[in-house]
């Protein structure tokens, strides 16, 4: 399948580490918390984590931390379509189409719950015709971009005459939540809200790039080490100190697996999501060779997007040219299950 368009949508405000800080300062939830989790979350939040800013597209922020689990679920029922809808739209305009020519539309994300899902609420907003396809994939957790688009491929496959848009949308700040548990809060000081949506067709477009050759690992043995729990009606992400050593091997495993298929042209350049300064580095370690550059400024400017965050990397490596002759680049996700996964873009 080949790329029509790539575009992405922040919330409008940004707020600095420092500025996050001061909200967790005056927060009531501050109050829960032991005087080493205070000190945690002042350690991260005032100091270089690789982030510099994150937007949050939740209402009233200051609140965010002792709002119910109905004012988050609300929340995230209002602003997960507004943001998928913004970053479609542009997408659309990107590709030089409208809404009506959708022929089916693919959301993913992990930071809440609607049913009908956000599809129906982004098909309704934009137009989208009334027999338009229309799926949601949700817990899928941070790597769900790279099987959204596995999923188009399918679509793709049994119709190759169609459009069909991908969107990864997150509203991390409608599941923010504070306790003891140390993951809990380096979660706390890490996710930012996004949506970054995608146009394929079964033809090439005006950048020419194909996507293709899917792979995904799956390791439910250490599902407990980065998921989601539902505690008090609230989304609470539980994330292990081991997740930056567990992407790393989980990404080097398919990168080699990659890389020793026969007849395949060679990988120059890795699009990583973004995961955490400490994930980041990892890969750089286990994956020799590769510069995750892009993915670094995504994280200093917006923070963990969850799964958005490859497509962020992705747009933000295309500023600077695009694979060419020589190569493919390689993006890979991960997140949730625990699962990883890797596609390859190229001529």
């Amino acid at each position: 399948m080949y790329l029509h368009a790539l575009a992405t949508a922040l919330p409008p405000t940004a707020y600095t580490q420092a500025e996050c800080w001061n909200v967790v300062r005056r927060s009531e939830a501050r109050q829960r918390l032991n005087r080493r989790s205070v000190l945690t979350l002042q350690a991260i939040l005032c100091h270089d984590s690789g982030i510099a800013t994150r937007h949050f597209a939740m209402p009233d922020i200051e609140r965010v931390f002792s709002m119910t689990p109905d004012e988050l679920n609300e929340g995230f029922r209002l602003e997960a379509p507004r943001l998928a809808g913004r970053a479609l739209t542009a997408a659309l305009t990107q590709a030089g189409l409208v809404a009506g020519q959708v022929d089916a539309l693919l959301i993913c994300t992990c930071t809440g719950y609607l049913c009908p899902g956000v599809t129906s609420y982004v098909a309704e907003q934009l137009g989208l015709r009334n027999d338009a396809f229309l799926q949601d994939l949700v817990g899928l957790g941070c790597g769900a971009a790279i099987p959204c688009l596995r999923a188009a491929q399918a679509v793709l496959a049994l119709q190759p005459t169609a459009v069909v848009a991908c969107v990864a949308v997150e509203v991390c700040s409608a599941a923010f939540y504070l306790d003891d548990d140390p993951g809990v809060l380096v979660s706390a000081c890490l996710f930012g809200d996004g949506a970054a949506a995608t146009i394929w067709r079964g033809t090439p477009g005006p950048c020419g790039l194909r996507c293709d050759s899917f792979t995904t690992l799956h390791q439910p043995e250490n599902r407990d080490r980065i998921r989601f729990e539902m505690k008090g009606g609230k989304l609470r992400n539980l994330l292990d100190a081991a997740v930056p050593k567990l992407a790393a091997a989980a990404v080097e495993t398919l990168l080699a697996g990659e890389r020793n298929r026969a007849d395949v042209r060679s990988i120059t350049r890795m699009i990583a999501h973004v995961g955490g300064r400490d994930v980041l580095d990892a890969i750089e370690k286990s994956c020799h060779g590769f510069d995750l550059t892009a993915s670094r400024e995504v994280l200093r400017e917006c923070g963990n997007v969850s799964s958005p965050s490859v497509l962020f990397a992705l747009e933000r490596a295309l500023r600077d040219g695009s694979p060419d002759e020589e190569g493919d680049w390689w993006l890979t996700s991960f997140g949730a299950g625990f699962s990883a996964h890797g596609c390859r873009v190229g001529l």
